[in-house]
């Protein structure tokens, strides 16, 4: 079964999310008790392992990804298909159901974009029938769904070469109806590009990184700002060599000039993997998944969220918000990886890690969503058991205007595929 399990996880992961910018993500402070229940649990035909994060609309539907099942045509699979992009209501019950086949794209791992007309746009990191590609069926789409999700129109193909390979990020959109994402893999040297396709299809590569200052392996997507820059992190890079480097945060200007905002160097952080958030000051708010202060995880630390602040003489300062594991036996958190963040009205920060918890179970741990307060307090506000209530949660959260939490796991729920579970969609309320 073709599912991207953290348990093997060796070398950076890459998967993705995106959100546009400054007061979208901010929702209201609310009080330390809460409520977790299971919204959506996936059964295979319904969708399986969702790894990208959920958007919501004005109505409170739940819109999202699962990297495989939907029971599709998947050359290549073990007959569970090929992905969905799924609508859920606000009491978790499925509106609609999009399954892909290799031709419309397979595996979407990143969320979707939605825009004012309620149309869907994501990317997905194999299909598209483009021969040359490893796997033989395609290296990944630019993807259109209409509101309804029964009408798919594939916008790009991308073909492994200089325009990427198997593209992770969710998508943003500005003014014009252009796209942007990123590929970890492909362009001029092979180590990731950012990327712009028009509402037409066209595809401009705006960077291709190179592997050394410049990072590489861009895969969770970009956001967007009012002047058309676009900021983003490379997982590795940030010195002389791709393998050797923690990873940057980068700024590409509209022209396709890259800019390094900040280079890890491992007890800051290293290897980010997740969407950045601005907040109305201009700061930036990431998380690592390995790096910081920690000594486990094998010796490489076990992640960090992290802050970058506009210095007023020009350049950027980082610091590092919190280290993860710094609790006995990792049950504040181990890992988190793809985001975005959430951050209310008070500051605080709202996150998932997949790891870390209680360590009795999942093999070690799975997962928690956690708040970190601007003090740097640090609450969990649930630890995954691997039961009905779902483990590894890979995405961050999307938060709606009364504090509401809502999220997904990759694996627990419901007994799919044989031995597998297939995730669900959650809620925490205040």
């Amino acid at each position: 079964m073709r599912s991207k399990k953290p348990f093997s996880v060796g070398k950076p992961t890459f998967v993705i999310f995106i959100t546009l910018l400054l007061g979208s993500a901010i929702v209201p402070t609310q009080a330390q008790a809460r409520k977790f229940r299971v919204l959506h649990t996936f059964h295979g035909k319904d969708g399986a392992n969702p790894v990208g994060v959920l958007i919501r609309d004005t109505a409170g539907n739940l819109y999202g990804t699962t990297g495989v099942g939907g029971g599709g045509s998947c050359s290549g699979g073990g007959g569970e298909g090929c992905g969905t992009v799924f609508k859920l209501n606000k009491t978790g019950t499925e509106v609609w159901l999009h399954k892909f086949g290799n031709a419309g794209g397979a595996i979407p791992y990143a969320g979707v974009w939605r825009d004012s007309r309620g149309n869907l746009f994501g990317t997905t990191i194999e299909g598209g029938d483009i021969g040359g590609c490893d796997p033989s069926y395609g290296c990944g789409v630019v993807f259109e769904l209409n509101e309804t999700g029964t009408k798919e129109r594939v916008m790009h193909k991308f073909t492994g070469g200089a325009d990427g390979l198997m593209p992770e990020a969710l998508l943003v959109e500005d003014k014009a109806g252009n796209l942007y994402g990123t590929a970890p893999l492909g362009g001029r040297y092979g180590l990731g590009v950012v990327f712009k396709v028009a509402p037409n299809g066209r595809e401009t590569i705006l960077y291709n990184f190179a592997g050394g200052s410049d990072g590489c392996g861009p895969n969770p997507g970009v956001i967007l700002d009012s002047a058309g820059n676009l900021y983003g992190v490379a997982s590795g890079g940030g010195d002389s060599s791709c393998n050797s480097g923690h990873g940057v945060v980068f700024e590409v200007d509209p022209g396709g000039h890259e800019t390094v905002l900040y280079t890890f160097g491992g007890g800051d952080g290293a290897i980010p993997n997740s969407v950045l958030l601005f907040d109305s000051m201009g700061n930036l708010y990431g998380t690592t998944e390995y790096g910081g202060s920690s000594s486990e995880c094998g010796g490489l630390g076990c992640g960090t969220v992290f802050e970058l602040s506009p210095r007023s003489g020009g350049g950027w300062s980082e610091s590092v918000l919190y280290n993860f594991c710094s609790l006995p036996n990792c049950t504040d958190g181990e890992r988190p990886v793809t985001g975005p963040l959430v951050r209310d009205s008070a500051g605080s920060l709202y996150g998932t890690t997949i790891f870390g918890g209680n360590p009795k179970l999942c093999n070690g741990s799975c997962g928690v969503v956690f708040k970190l307060e601007s003090n740097g307090k640090e609450t969990v506000l649930h630890t995954f058991t691997g039961g009905s209530d779902g483990a590894v949660p890979f995405a961050g959260l999307v938060a709606d205007d009364q504090g509401n939490l809502y999220g997904t796991t990759q694996e627990g729920g419901a007994a799919c595929y044989g031995s597998y579970t297939c995730g669900v969609v959650f809620k925490i309320s205040p």
